[in-house]
């Protein structure tokens, strides 16, 4: 009896060992996802996010690594690799997510809005770009974000095996077409506005050289700010259009090129 209670503890701190660590994986990457990791959501609901997300991957995943048999000192050793590969799958779409608020401040700058700021934001940031952020949030969980998060929370096993480290090389190929490519949406997105901007400035020039007397300042400032936001009223669901059809690929692929 003494020796069956003993193998049913040593197999039960065997599994709590194994889901600590599934744990930690979607912890880190709970703590840097769109829409589960916002900081204006509270922390008592991104815990238990992250608990029902541990309680999703656990069961498909646990088999695998409680195969590996692994010694209390090596589970110790995997929780800074597990760090590691938790933070960038979150990061791969968080970096996707700041498309949007990088878009709004060109835009903001070029219509003559950044001063403006979104009330009740954790970070001061224009409120063109505070209304595209929240709208793409609301798409991308309309777009199953969720129930894509957990497939992919699945399979970074395989692309990232448990207890390695991300390969470094991988890392920074993937890191630095990704960025690139968050930065060429970004200034897609905010193409029309900076388009528009040039062309009215150069015509307030010109304007201003044929008419020195004339305060073009007072007249062009209201005129470009009224022009950005009819120009923002008509191609808002464009630019968020984009963005989506962008989105749902990263959804299919998050880490084309890495491996």
């Amino acid at each position: 009896m003494t020796d069956s209670v003993a193998l049913l503890l040593s197999l039960g701190l065997s599994w709590i060992g194994v889901a600590f660590l599934i744990f930690v994986r979607v912890g880190a990457a709970m703590a840097v996802l769109p829409a589960f990791g916002e900081k204006s959501i509270p922390q008592r609901i991104r815990l238990v996010l992250t608990i029902a997300f541990t309680m999703i991957v656990f069961p498909s995943v646990a088999g695998d690594l409680k195969s590996l048999d692994l010694v209390p000192a090596a589970m110790g050793g995997a929780i800074f690799p597990e760090v590691i590969a938790g933070l960038v799958f979150g990061l791969a779409f968080r970096l996707f997510v700041m498309t949007l608020q990088m878009a709004g401040v060109m835009i903001a700058q070029s219509t003559s809005l950044s001063q403006i700021f979104g009330g009740g934001v954790v970070e001061a940031q224009p409120a063109i770009g505070h209304i595209l952020s929240v709208a793409g949030l609301a798409l991308a969980v309309m777009l199953g974000l969720h129930v894509r998060l957990a497939e992919l929370l699945i399979v970074s096993y395989t692309l990232f095996p448990f207890g390695e480290f991300v390969s470094a090389q991988d890392l920074l190929t993937w890191g630095t077409s990704h960025v690139g490519a968050t930065f060429s949406l970004a200034f897609t997105l905010a193409a029309p506005f900076v388009i528009g901007s040039l062309i009215y400035n150069v015509a307030l020039g010109v304007i201003n050289r044929a008419m020195p007397q004339l305060m073009v300042a007072f007249v062009g400032a209201p005129a470009i700010t009224l022009g950005g936001l009819i120009l923002l009223f008509a191609c808002a669901p464009v630019l968020l259009e984009v963005w989506q059809g962008e989105f749902a690929k990263l959804l299919v692929n998050p880490f084309g090129g890495m491996r």
